[in-house]
């Protein structure tokens, strides 16, 4: 069975959304030979709820997660740290290694 990764990280204001990273991610974990899900890829215009709706789908259909820098500081990427953590997905860190239980706890930041 083929590998499905999904990229998880800030975009929101960041420059271009942070389109970069996610791309050149893409473009590796593609040359690794996942079937990578990127939400650099959807459209412009959607409203936050709906671009949150179409990841959290992402998400369900992948196998593993990669989590790039700052994601812990973004509210979309914890909610789907939070979902493929839940669903057992294979959570990779931004070098493609795996993240032990004990490796990474995130501490949730409440107002």
């Amino acid at each position: 069975m083929k590998k499905v990764v999904y990229i998880a990280g800030p975009m929101t204001d960041m420059p271009n959304l942070n389109h970069d990273a996610f791309n050149a991610k893409a473009a590796e974990l593609t040359e690794m030979g996942y079937i990578v899900l990127n939400p650099a890829m959807l459209p412009a215009g959607l409203r936050q709820s709906q671009y949150m709706d179409i990841c959290m789908a992402m998400v369900r259909c992948a196998t593993h997660i990669v989590l790039l820098d700052g994601w812990e500081r973004s509210d979309g990427a914890v909610a789907e740290y939070a979902l493929a953590k839940k669903l057992h997905i294979t959570l990779l860190d931004r070098d493609v290694k795996i993240m032990v239980d004990n490796q990474y706890r995130f501490e949730p930041q409440f107002a």
